[in-house]
């Protein structure tokens, strides 16, 4: 059983989220936060696997209790659900070391698909005590990443993938981002955000059209499909 603590400041999130996890075979909620002092408190007295974390609380910030508790040793990991969509946020969240960042509002279909995945994730990592080869590697974070390990092209990144797809989705419809400002938003090179930017083109997961407006050739523009 993967036991579940649940952080969030609002009673009817919160519960939501509860009824949400008890839904899903496998999981139990062993405790419900309102505050990063009563999370930490939880945490000392009870055993966790997994924190649904919001990361607006009203004591401190969730990536300020995520790094309290790996200071302390903490093992547990962390499903962040929040509705920042700060791309500076989501990279703070990876460094840490962060399962999954789940964006509010979502559905209970998306809310479990994590969960599943997180749980196949688990099993894995439990099963044997070391990996034989670099493909057993692959096939754990392709099963969290919900994505096969063979599903990218050589040298893309899935984290550096899923940055450029946050920066995207955030964009007030109809607008659009070259892979200058993709680049610049993300922190890598305007060659990097392109080859990943065209990589989703390909697979059908962004649009592309040309911006006319300035001298010369147009650029390339990129949003969500």
């Amino acid at each position: 059983m993967i036991r579940v603590l649940v952080v969030d400041d609002e009673p009817l999130i919160a519960e939501a989220h509860r009824a949400f996890t008890e839904r899903i075979p496998g999981f139990q909620v062993v405790g419900v936060a309102d505050s990063a002092r009563t999370a930490m408190s939880l945490l000392r007295t009870q055993e966790v696997d997994l924190i649904l974390l919001d990361l607006n609380l009203p004591d401190r910030h969730g990536l300020d209790l995520a790094r309290a508790l790996r200071a302390a040793g903490g093992t547990a990991d962390v499903l962040a659900v929040t509705s920042s969509r700060d791309i500076a946020m989501v990279r703070q969240a990876v460094a840490l070391g962060v399962t999954h960042y789940l964006l509010k509002p979502f559905t209970f279909a998306a809310f479990r698909d994590k969960l599943d995945r997180y749980a196949r994730y688990r099993d894995q990592l439990l099963a044997a005590p070391e990996v034989a080869a670099q493909h057993e590697v692959d096939r754990v974070f392709a099963t969290l990443r919900g994505q096969a390990p063979e599903s990218l092209p050589k040298g893309l990144d899935p984290r550096t993938l899923d940055l450029i797809l946050v920066v995207l989705r955030g964009l007030a419809a109809p607008a659009g981002l070259s892979a200058a400002e993709v680049a610049a938003r993300t922190g890598t090179s305007r060659v990097t955000a392109r080859r990943y930017l065209e990589h989703l083109a390909e697979a059908g997961r962004v649009g592309r059209s040309p911006r006319y407006g300035g001298p010369g050739r147009p650029e390339v523009e990129y949003r969500p499909a």
